[in-house]
């Protein structure tokens, strides 16, 4: 029975994860799982190696007092995959982790896949030197990243974003105010601070102030990832207008359809509010150290992926010093308050929103295609070469 193991470092790669595991079982029924994920994984059968949450830190100070405790999940997850010998490793992003597990396996003669490309297009592109035989194929989730990476001599698959799977856009706005009893007049922002617990930290009180800020009053809706849980309950108790916390996804996806506006961090999270067609302001902030070393290599002019795929400024972005309660709360009342900025804005997520989607089926069967092409490859005489 072929042994695939996965390896995800965060919530986003573990939903990846999941679903990429079920289109592998779909089309492989006798596919064996092992690895690092967390609940999605899980209940596809992977039994993690150690908990997942361990490795959700962001950000070069936020990481450096957990130095040490991640250098030994490396090398415990690098003895493990030596000991089991799996057909194929599948990492999945958190390349500040991934990337060392492939490095310290390159001499196996392991076949492995790497989804989700490092976003070295964005900022400091010299680390592409670095890439060479780390794996046999990497899966990209954004259209243009092949060619960038072509460029460099590493050949790339692009299989499709997985958020036009996640079911972002079916979200129910009657049964999400019926159930927390919302008035159908209220008018509800959907505000999500993240998955990580640097992110959280810096986040929750600046959301909090700009609610403050409102001239008029909303119903606020924060979705809660189980990483974070704690943290957000804990950080939102204080805030003006007690939000709704929701844990389930289903009842975030029914929040999308009942939200007038969004006020969220960049990442993932724009591209489902995007496609559950949500008006919003982009915002984010990290240690002002880790956010001058960015801004000294960043190659990009926007930090959501719509933008970046439109080239245009479709989504308001606030992000660092400009990330303050009075001017989130102004950009965000006039989404809230003016039909004509809010229509236009979901009017233009459909071209960018267009691009993600695979040539032929699903994202996860494609990045399940590209995966188990590994399976039948004819096996390497010798590893490769770092």
């Amino acid at each position: 029975m072929p042994l695939i193991y996965l390896i995800a470092g965060e919530q986003s790669g573990d939903v990846l994860g999941g679903r990429l595991m079920r289109a592998i079982i779909a089309a492989r029924p006798d596919v064996t799982f092992a690895g690092v994920g967390g609940a999605m994984m899980e209940a596809e059968g992977l039994n993690s190696l150690f908990p997942m949450r361990e490795l959700a830190l962001m950000g070069l100070l936020e990481v450096l007092p957990k130095l040490f405790r991640l250098k030994a999940r490396i090398r415990e997850t690098i003895a493990d995959i030596i000991l089991r010998k799996p057909d194929v490793v599948v990492t999945i992003d958190s390349p500040g982790f991934t990337l060392r597990v492939l490095r310290g396996i390159a001499d196996q003669g392991i076949k492995r896949a790497h989804y989700v490309a490092p976003q070295v297009w964005a900022w400091r592109e010299s680390r592409v030197r670095h890439y060479p035989g780390l794996w046999d194929k990497l899966l990209c989730l954004l259209p243009f990243e092949p060619a960038f990476f072509a460029r460099h001599g590493l050949a790339a698959e692009f299989v499709g974003h997985p958020v036009l799977e996640s079911g972002a856009g079916l979200g129910n706005a009657a049964r999400f105010r019926q159930r927390y009893q919302i008035d159908a007049d209220a008018r509800i922002l959907t505000v999500m601070p993240g998955s990580r617990r640097s992110e959280v930290s810096r986040l929750i009180p600046i959301l909090g102030a700009t609610l403050k800020e409102l001239p008029n009053r909303v119903v606020p809706v924060v979705p809660v990832a189980a990483t974070v849980a704690e943290s957000v309950r804990a950080g939102t108790a204080h805030w003006p207008i007690p939000p709704v916390l929701v844990t389930d996804t289903q009842d975030k996806f029914d929040a999308f359809a009942a939200s007038t506006a969004a006020l969220a961090k960049s990442g993932t999270s724009t591209l489902e509010l995007a496609l559950a067609g949500v008006p919003m302001v982009v915002t984010y902030r990290v240690n002002p150290l880790t956010a001058a070393i960015v801004r000294r290599v960043s190659k990009v002019k926007y930090v959501s992926i719509v933008n970046l795929l439109a080239d245009a400024s479709i989504i308001p972005e606030l992000i660092q010093q400009d990330a303050t309660p009075d001017r989130l709360a102004d950009v965000l009342n006039r989404i809230l308050t003016d039909p004509r900025i809010a229509q236009a804005q979901v009017a233009a997520y459909q071209a960018p929103l267009a691009m993600l989607r695979p040539p032929t089926g699903l994202p996860s069967e494609a990045a399940a295609a590209a995966v188990l092409a590994l399976l039948h490859d004819e096996p390497r005489n010798s590893p490769r070469p770092i």
